[in-house]
């Protein structure tokens, strides 16, 4: 009855109003929001997550055990201590971090990650062949070892000082101590020179003449991706391999590739040699290389060789076992999986019947022809897969989300001697995206996606358009209830960049990542999503900026190089005097250096000018700890180590316009 009392209320309202000399319209009535739940707890997987790695499980062969003897197979010794440790006491790596990998997989870990992080956690030294050997589970990546006639021949120094000076002493004390005759960057990543100076000083390298050697352009290379965008990249690999979050069956795992990354010294001392072309030989302590060029695969500057003495191949990180990225979540210039597969073809048809082992720089060999055949057809086939199925779609119209859904798992990924072939680090969706943005550019084609407003201001508009937050977030809840953990996240996603201080919001989004996470059958996709789960409930870690580079690393670092990372750091908006230009002169190189600063631009060239505003004289490695805030200008001008002539306003204007970015940005929320 008093429903119908109300309704003739607003008739004889209405009638009224309709008599009135100035009528007023009266507001519709807004519905109330539907109520949202409560986020569910942290660290417990649902109902679909359960479900959806126990299908998994029950479609995959995971007690097939041909990888996993490999895995341990060879096995001499193993680091007997709790952690590798820095001068200062801090832990390197901790030995028993990855203990709790045993038996089967929790409801929190996708079974197959867990698998293959079982295997990447077995730790040692290990015997590959005649006269060559590995340091596995330390670091990231692989230590490889080769007998010379006089000493031992290092592949792929590890990442850091520590971790790999700890795996030198490993070998050392057990086959006995040698000097290091050789040295061999297989490619331009860190994790595979920044151990150098653990296992050689740079001096000793000139004084004895030790041949270090490295693919064409890898200097270059790793200056550009670890100096250059090193901020973006750094705070990015904190996602990849989760460094901030636990090591732990509800965080991380393990980033498919290797087990994680040690939080010790990068270093870098620079090749003697840069190897280019296929088929080229160098003798190298009495052992014979030979040189296969594979740049732009994995990465821009990097080869593999073979060892006919010995019959084995090497394959760095061209070859391992998971398929890779195309694009890596860090962030890199994207990498063509064509030539990549075309790579790996071509050393199955040149050395396929010429090797009786395989060794690269992540993960365990492969031993037996047939076995290396098998490994090397399967990593040929995936790469080779994703390139033509994106392009055929793409070709057929899709936009780049489209093709990379329709990229489904290849029949071969489930066959028992596949498990190198599956997603443990690059995934076919991810990679299917970066083939697409190889050809194709970084936009689907779709107009409305070529100039998109800051999601900062779409989220709100989104929010206000699905009728406020409590009810974008019910629609989140609904679809998270149901297991469409995708769209939950791209609804909680707007909610939070919409509103940021929501802790409700923030929570369901981590909620969501979370779950995602724990189907995750990549440990750099599980990471990223639980390092976000983290954040968002925990917010950006106070752990102080990393410093991105140190004395070591920049010394090997060309000065024309060095000017261009702090060109990419010029702030137009800090620029209030007129052009002017900065002779920089590096006695200790026997250089000099101009820096020409425009309204807009920073160019940095070769040799000085003569109506420089400003000349700076010092030593470049005194410059060097300026520029990472060891030590200051004024003390250096002060103790005479660096000297100023011209207009020193001039040289502090330039400092001033140099942009000192904050590591901690945020990440999951504006």
């Amino acid at each position: 009855m008093r429903h119908r009392m109300i309704s003739l209320c607003a008739i004889a309202l209405s009638a009224c109003a309709s008599q009135a000399t100035a009528p007023e319209a009266l507001a519709p009535e807004t519905p109330a929001a539907p109520a949202v739940p409560a986020p569910p707890e942290a660290g417990v997987a649902t109902e679909a997550t359960r479900e959806a790695n126990a299908a998994l499980a029950a479609r995959l062969p995971l007690d097939e055990q041909s990888d996993v003897e490999d895995a341990a197979r060879g096995r001499i010794a193993y680091i007997d201590a709790p952690a590798i440790l820095a001068e200062d006491g801090h832990v390197v790596w901790a030995i028993p971090q990855f203990d709790f990998l045993k038996g089967d997989a929790p409801d929190t870990v996708n079974p197959s990650l867990w698998r293959q992080s079982r295997l990447a956690a077995e730790h040692g030294l290990f015997e590959v062949g005649d006269g060559i050997w590995q340091v596995r589970g330390y670091d990231l990546s692989v230590m490889s070892v080769i007998e010379g006639k006089t000493g031992w021949i290092i592949v792929d120094p590890l990442t850091s000082t520590e971790t790999a000076s700890a795996a030198l002493k490993l070998v050392n004390d057990t086959l006995g101590e040698r000097p290091v005759t050789g040295l061999l960057y297989t490619h331009s990543h860190a994790d595979h020179f920044g151990g150098a100076r653990g296992v050689l000083t740079e001096e000793d390298a000139k004084a004895r003449n030790v041949p270090i050697m490295a693919p064409v352009g890898f200097l270059e290379h790793a200056v550009s991706e670890n100096l250059i965008a090193g901020n973006q990249m750094s705070r990015r690999s904190t996602f990849m391999f989760g460094n901030t979050i636990p090591r732990s069956p509800t965080a991380h795992v393990g980033s498919g590739l290797g087990p994680g990354l040690p939080q010790g010294t990068i270093s870098l001392i620079a090749p003697t040699e840069e190897i280019s072309g296929r088929g080229t030989q160098r003798v190298i302590d009495g052992v014979t290389f030979e040189f296969i060029d594979a740049a732009g695969t994995e990465a821009p500057a990097e080869f593999m060789f073979y060892l006919p003495e010995k019959r084995a191949l090497c394959t760095a990180e061209v070859v391992t076992a998971t398929f890779h990225n195309l694009l890596t979540p860090r962030g890199a210039k994207v990498r063509d999986a064509l030539g990549w597969s075309r790579a790996i073809d071509y050393v199955l048809e040149t050395y396929g019947n010429k090797a009786d082992v395989v060794f690269a720089s992540h993960h365990w060999p492969t031993w037996g022809e047939e076995n290396v055949d098998t490994l090397l057809e399967g990593q040929r086939d995936i790469y080779r897969y994703v390139h033509d199925q994106t392009l055929r779609n793409a070709n057929a119209g899709a936009t780049m989300t489209e093709a990379a859904e329709a990229v489904t798992e290849p029949a071969f990924e489930s066959k028992p001697d596949a498990f190198n072939t599956r997603g443990y680090y690059g995934t076919l969706n991810h990679n299917a995206k970066a083939v697409y943005q190889y050809y194709f550019g970084w936009w689907g084609g779709v107009p409305a996606e070529y100039y998109e407003l800051p999601h900062v201001v779409t989220a709100a508009r989104y929010v206000e358009a699905m009728g406020g937050l409590d009810a974008t977030l019910a629609v989140g809840a609904k679809a998270f209830e149901a297991g469409d953990y995708r769209w939950a996240a791209e609804v909680f996603n707007h909610a939070v960049f919409a509103e940021p201080e929501s802790e409700t919001a923030r929570n369901w989004l981590a909620a969501t990542y979370e779950q995602l996470g724990f189907q995750a059958e990549s440990g750099a996709w599980r990471s990223y999503f639980l390092v976000g789960a983290s954040e968002l409930r925990n917010g950006i870690p106070s752990l102080g900026n990393p410093q991105l580079g140190n004395p070591e690393f920049l010394r090997a670092v060309k000065s024309i190089d060095l000017m261009d990372s702090l060109a990419a750091r010029f702030n137009p908006a800090k620029m209030t005097a007129e052009p002017f230009a900065v002779n920089l002169v590096f006695p200790d190189r026997d250089e000099a250096l101009t820096l020409h600063l425009g309204k807009s631009v920073l160019v940095p060239r070769e040799g000085s000018v003569e109506d420089a505003a400003v000349t700076l004289t010092m030593d470049r490695s005194v410059f060097d700890l300026v520029l990472l805030g060891r030590t200051t200008l004024p003390e250096q001008l002060e103790s005479g180590a660096a000297s100023v002539s011209g207009n020193p306003a001039m040289l502090q204007a330039f400092f001033g316009t140099l942009d000192r970015p904050d590591f901690w940005f945020p990440v999951v929320t504006p």
